[in-house]
């Protein structure tokens, strides 16, 4: 099913590793201003996953920069590791923002990769840069990130519908905080330990069970017959199962949903020479 993005995914997680110095005619960048986590892809002109970087910051929130200056400071920083890695300047990059933030985000993360020395030649919806992965041409592709989830309903290979609700992996941070009665950071790193996972799901249940009532109340009255999940917070060890129960309607997740928007940005990255 995600045969593709399997392997770009895998493909971009040993680049991270060991990146490709193959002397590319161009290079283009994804960046991804993530509320828990800022990733930069790079693809070649083939557009093939050549280096990767990230951070975790908290330079945004829900889908809105509260961290400005922080934000630049982290992206130039990426950038300028990853042109060291491939021995070569990055130019051009594209972005991403929830769905329906255009008019109140888009100036700031234009400003924010501009800011950071690149060109920026493209401006996405998350869900919209996920599904550049997986080639969806049916369905519901749901990006839950640190501070939203997108919604964007396909038809045809044609997107219908798109919505974005302020839920997401922030909210279940802060449920294990309270839980566990541990500061915000150490809930932070608790859930992204896989092996904490089984533990965490029951205490997740509810949030989780949340994100599943978004999506019903943004695909009721669309006949949407599979969920794709995407975004860090997927990364959750039975997060599909949950949200399949509640939604009733099979939901698929790709091996490692983190790394998918990103991704997905870099292959809607183009240059002015085109």
């Amino acid at each position: 099913m995600f045969e593709y993005c399997d392997k770009m995914v895998a493909d971009f997680e040993n680049a991270i590793c060991h990146p490709i110095n193959n002397k590319s005619s161009i290079y283009y960048t994804g960046v991804d201003l993530g509320t828990a986590c800022v990733v930069l892809a790079v693809v070649d002109e083939n557009y093939k996953p050549v280096a990767g970087a990230y951070e975790y910051a908290d330079v945004v929130r829900d889908g809105m920069v509260v961290d400005y200056i922080g934000a630049i400071h982290i992206v130039r920083k990426l950038k300028e590791q990853l042109e060291a890695s491939i021995g070569s300047e990055l130019i051009y990059a594209s972005a991403a923002i929830p769905p329906g933030t255009n008019e109140l985000d888009s100036g700031a993360i234009k400003n924010v990769v501009e800011s950071a020395g690149f060109e920026l030649t493209g401006l996405l919806d998350e869900p919209t840069a996920a599904n550049s992965l997986l080639k969806i041409e049916n369905g519901a592709v749901v990006d839950i990130g640190g501070g939203t989830t997108g919604i964007t309903i396909m038809k045809d290979g044609k997107e219908i519908y798109v919505a974005d609700e302020p839920t997401g992996g922030t909210h279940f941070s802060l449920v294990v905080s309270g839980a566990y009665k541990v500061p915000f950071e150490e809930a932070e790193l608790l859930k992204r330990n896989p092996g904490k996972h089984k533990e965490l799901l029951p205490v997740l249940k509810p949030v989780i069970e949340k994100v599943a009532s978004i999506i019903n109340k943004h695909i009721e009255g669309h006949l949407v017959e599979t969920i794709y999940l995407a975004g860090g917070t997927c990364c959750l060890d039975g997060i599909e199962k949950i949200i399949e129960k509640q939604t009733k309607i099979p939901t698929y997740k790709p091996q490692n949903p983190m790394f998918v928007t990103p991704l997905g940005i870099a292959l809607n990255c183009t240059s002015n020479e085109e």
